[in-house]
């Protein structure tokens, strides 16, 4: 069948994507719907992208054909069906999500950060949504990988559009934001992230995160939080690729000034804020204490995206908490109910810093119970780093501490006996005590690096309670 008896609409063409990644085309024409690199996910009429890394994705074309894939995009023959020729199925990637960026007139955003860039990018990506036909990564896509595959995905009717883009190493944002080439880059903060693999440490973390505004396009707009320590780097940065510079934080000078977070009676919270010179108090479903910047952040994002003030604060008063992201739910126990409060995707100093000072802000008549997973990735400071959380438990007042894994036990060490709950080795052991320590009234904060297990912690205790407290259908708790 020829591309053009094909009148459908569809994402790709072959005679499409053959243009766009210089690849042949063997077989009968095709069109696809969607892309894919996981034959256990992929959908009828996606396009199966053939990568190699661990194992040869060539490999599983013919799977990627009985799940129904239109085509395979290779750099290898496989049998099974049409499939398109090229040298290198990454490189084919990257110029396929090339064409989409070039085809389509969508104004861009890319979200980077060492905290809160998921979840900010979700947010705006609920937000855009309202504004018109709109496009974001599905989880956490922000790798050389991710970045690429999402912008394939993008239709040409697209109007707005958000990515995330994340790193472990030094240059390896740059090439991801010259392939999105966003017209808006926003830096949610700075911190303590991935430090073992820069010997400058934060330095080092600061300036792969300048890398954002080497792809932004001509005219852009850099969004930074005036409340970090790398400001002027960030900058300076932006600054050298001719940005238009807006802010966020709790200064008088901030285009976007937070005045006020308050934690809701029941669900969410409500920010006050000043937007450039214009006082608001709006709703957020969040109930993080640092959703108060994160909201600002999203604001300035979206106003450069020409994205109404109207729809934005409609997006923030209904976008929820991702799950293991803050997340908070009732679950029945005997004699009562506790709050649980889900924050064991991952975690790093300034992200534990935020949550435990959320956790601090939970008024509900019970203790405020920390579980606590080690930090990953903070190199020989690790134990010091951990150590340190010692004096933000004690400022936010909370009751008991629980830990697992060689690196807390530097912070167990640290705590004065009164706030110790438990310590174990493993999250696993952890969890049996956690659960015969929580009492009714308690509110229990789970949170560790996603390599430490902490959602161990979090299934088990879903697993022992009774079941969801009847008050959780009403939606989040504070």
């Amino acid at each position: 069948m020829s591309d053009a008896l094909m009148s459908d609409p569809a994402l790709w063409t072959s005679s499409d994507i053959a243009a766009a990644t210089g690849g042949a085309i063997v077989g009968e024409a095709f069109r696809v719907n969607d892309l894919s690199i996981d034959t256990r996910t992929l959908k009828p009429g996606d396009l199966f992208v053939a990568l190699s890394g661990a194992r040869d994705g060539a490999a599983f074309a013919p799977a990627a054909f009985a799940a129904g894939a239109a085509g395979v995009l290779s750099a290898r023959p496989v049998e099974g069906g049409p499939y398109i020729l090229v040298e290198d199925a990454l490189v084919g990637l990257e110029r396929l999500a090339a064409a989409a960026r070039d085809r389509s007139p969508a104004r861009r955003a890319a979200v980077t950060g060492s905290v809160g860039k998921t979840s900010v990018t979700q947010a705006i990506a609920s937000a855009i949504a309202l504004a018109g036909p709109s496009h974001a990564p599905v989880k956490s896509f922000n790798n050389h990988i991710g970045v690429p595959l999402t912008l394939a995905r993008m239709p040409a009717a697209t109007e707005r559009a958000v990515f995330e883009l994340g790193m472990n190493h030094a240059d390896e944002i740059r090439p991801l934001s010259q392939l999105v080439r966003p017209a808006v880059g926003l830096v949610t903060t700075v911190g303590a992230v991935h430090t073992e693999n820069f010997p400058d440490g934060e330095l080092g973390v600061a300036r792969a995160k300048a890398e954002i505004f080497d792809g932004l396009a001509p005219g852009g707009v850099a969004v930074l939080n005036a409340d970090n320590a790398w400001l002027e780097l960030l900058s300076d940065a932006a600054k050298a690729n001719d940005a238009r510079i807006v802010t966020f934080g709790q200064g008088a000078h901030c285009d976007a000034q937070l005045l006020d977070f308050e934690r809701g009676d029941d669900a969410g919270a409500s920010v006050v804020a000043r937007l450039h010179g214009r006082q608001l108090r709006f709703p957020i479903a969040q109930t993080g204490v640092h959703w108060g910047l994160n909201s600002l952040a999203a604001l300035l994002t979206l106003e450069a995206l020409d994205v109404s003030l109207d729809q934005a604060l409609a997006a923030l008063a209904a976008f929820a908490p991702l799950a293991g992201r803050g997340a908070d739910r009732r679950l029945a126990i005997a004699g009562g109910e506790i709050v649980l409060i889900d924050e064991s995707y991952n975690a790093n100093p300034l992200s534990m810093a935020a949550a435990l000072r959320s956790l601090g802000g939970y008024r509900t008549g019970g203790r405020r119970l920390a579980v606590l997973t080690d930090m990953l990735e903070l190199g020989p400071d690790a134990p010091a780093r951990h150590g340190a959380l010692a004096a933000t438990i004690a400022d936010a007042g909370i009751d008991r501490v629980f830990c697992a894994g060689p690196l807390m036990h530097a912070l167990w060490t640290a705590l004065p006996p009164g706030q110790r709950g438990a310590y174990a080795q493993t999250p696993q052991e952890l969890a049996e005590i956690v659960i015969g320590a929580v009492r009714p009234g308690d509110v229990v904060m789970i949170k560790g690096s996603n390599g430490s297990k902490a959602s161990l912690i979090v299934s088990a205790l879903d697993a022992a309670a009774l079941g969801p407290s009847p008050a959780a259908a009403k939606g989040a708790v504070s």
